[in-house]
């Protein structure tokens, strides 16, 4: 595990080849805030990293959310998630799914990407299925703005829990204040 020191010492390409991962298929934001060092704190990092998603215009927030797979869509059956994005599914129970829940995951998929032209984002490490199927019926209600600036909320979720499982403070802790949502080490999406 990386400390809070280490992070503030990578080079460029170290730097972004260790959190690039962070944001699902877009090293572009760890690149982009990599100047931004030396970090107070993993919090500030996290902001820092927040602000390179807020700054950088509609069409790249969108090709950011873009990135993201379906929840237990075609990707997961065929084994082409990322390794965070696996665990993250997986811990949801997305991967347990029955026939019947997978039929309804597969609609509402479809029905959300058709109303809002990207797939459904959430931070499976803070729901269960029958939570995602909550939100997903709740989310389809909400207006494209709306569901942007919800997907974006999503995205830091993820970044932040998958950032606490990369980084430690010198000091051996967790780097902020409060505990991560869904508890300290528990996969996500």
């Amino acid at each position: 595990m990386l400390t809070l020191q280490d992070v503030n010492a990578l080079s460029r390409e170290e730097f972004v080849a260790r959190l690039g991962f962070l944001f699902e298929g877009s090293p572009w934001i760890a690149a982009e805030t990599w100047p931004a060092r030396p970090f107070e704190s993993l919090d500030a990092l996290h902001a820092a990293l927040l602000d390179t998603v807020a700054r950088a215009g509609r069409e790249r927030q969108l090709a950011l959310i873009r990135a993201h797979p379906d929840l237990a869509g075609k990707a997961a059956v065929a084994g082409e998630l990322t390794p965070e994005s696996t665990r993250e599914q997986a811990a949801a129970g997305l991967s347990q799914l029955t026939p019947d829940e997978y039929a309804e995951f597969t609609r509402l998929n479809q029905a959300y990407r058709e109303r809002f032209g990207f797939p459904f984002v959430i931070c499976a490490r803070e729901h269960n299925k029958t939570s995602i199927l909550a939100q997903f019926a709740a989310r389809l209600r909400n207006s494209p703005d709306e569901e942007v600036a919800t997907a974006l909320a999503e995205i830091g979720k993820i970044a932040r829990l998958r950032l606490l499982d990369v980084v430690s403070s010198e000091a051996g802790g967790r780097g902020s204040s409060e505990p991560p949502a869904g508890g300290a080490g528990a996969p996500q999406r």
